[in-house]
């Protein structure tokens, strides 16, 4: 059998960015840096002797032999994601305990169901599940009181674990029912109603707040909250604005028929939620996690959630799998 010149990662960041259409955005996505995301596509296509983006066009588009090697890749990767899950499906029936870590954003939607198909798949097992904020999972992956954590991605120290990025959750303005405000005009300190900020030893805070420096925005910090439950019943109760995401909006389930969800109008950004391992965690379990997240968080939170909001299509979705080392 010949034995083929491409590298794995090389066809998964060449998927990710023909999705994205950017290669800072699949660099952010992957967690890879820029620069490793060009040189991954240089090499490719300097291995097929063909341009598989027109790099003149921003966004990049895929030239007519790039959508053609796109079309049979996304169906290659597909195929070997299913053999790699058949492949660890014996093991996977022998799994003795798993501990997993959920940040509150899949704690009520999506938490059990990930616990009833697990255990489907793995009738011997010993199962614990923990609701913690971001950091604290990140900690208890360190201490090895779990065995795998899914929580928002920091923006640093995160080395000494494995990541696989899950879903790409964008920031957007939450404001009250009948709000008449600009969106412009609440990031211009224009609006009659405060910012409400999460606290900030959230990760997400720390992001939220690090956005608003890059774009040279000051608002007042008057309101802090540490619960979104509560964060969104002062928006429903028009008492307020936030800066948040649909994954806390759709956990805020009483609050939907009383909040506006607007697309941030400044430059766009988002957070990553990823599975967080360490070395030592149970490989078939792990993968039966990462299957079984994606395919959750696509039924039960992003495709409800764009049919009522067409406007997150493509800016809320499930992220590809880039694990691995890099090449």
């Amino acid at each position: 059998m010949k034995k083929s010149k491409l590298s794995l990662k090389w066809l998964e960041v060449f998927l990710l960015t023909a999705r994205s259409g950017a290669v800072q955005e699949a660099a952010q996505e992957s967690g890879l840096s820029v620069s490793t995301v060009s040189h991954h596509i240089r090499s490719l296509e300097d291995a097929l002797g063909v341009n598989l983006f027109d790099h003149a066009r921003r966004p990049l588009r895929l030239t007519a032999a790039g959508s053609v090697f796109h079309a049979q890749v996304d169906e290659a990767m597909r195929l070997l994601r299913k053999a790699e899950t058949e492949a660890q499906a014996g093991d996977l029936a022998e799994t003795r305990e798993l501990s997993i870590g959920l940040i509150e954003d899949f704690d009520s939607e999506i938490g059990p169901e990930l616990a009833r198909s697990l255990a489907a798949g793995m009738p011997k097992c010993r199962f614990r599940h923990l609701t913690r904020p971001s950091h604290e999972i990140l900690a208890l992956l360190r201490h090895q009181d779990i065995d795998v954590g899914i929580a928002t991605r920091p923006q640093f120290g995160t080395d000494d674990l494995t990541e696989v990025p899950l879903l790409r959750d964008p920031f957007v303005l939450a404001v009250p029912l009948g709000d008449t405000t600009a969106p412009e005009d609440h990031l211009a300190g224009r609006s009659p109603l405060p910012l409400l900020r999460y606290s900030g030893n959230q990760i997400m805070a720390a992001q939220i707040e690090q956005h608003l420096r890059r774009l040279r925005i000051t608002l007042p910090a008057r309101f802090e909250f540490d619960s979104n439950q509560s964060l969104m019943s002062m928006v429903a109760d028009g008492d307020g604005w936030a800066i948040t995401t649909p994954m806390n909006y759709i956990r805020a389930h009483r609050f939907h028929r009383q909040i506006t969800l607007l697309p941030f109008p400044a430059k766009s950004f988002a957070r990553t939620l990823s599975v967080f391992t360490t070395d030592d965690s149970p490989g078939a379990a792990v993968a039966s996690v990462i299957g079984t997240m994606r395919r959750l968080a696509e039924d039960r939170a992003i495709a409800p959630t764009v049919e009522r909001m067409p406007w997150l299509d493509g800016l809320f979705r499930v992220l590809p799998d880039t694990s691995g080392p890099e090449d």
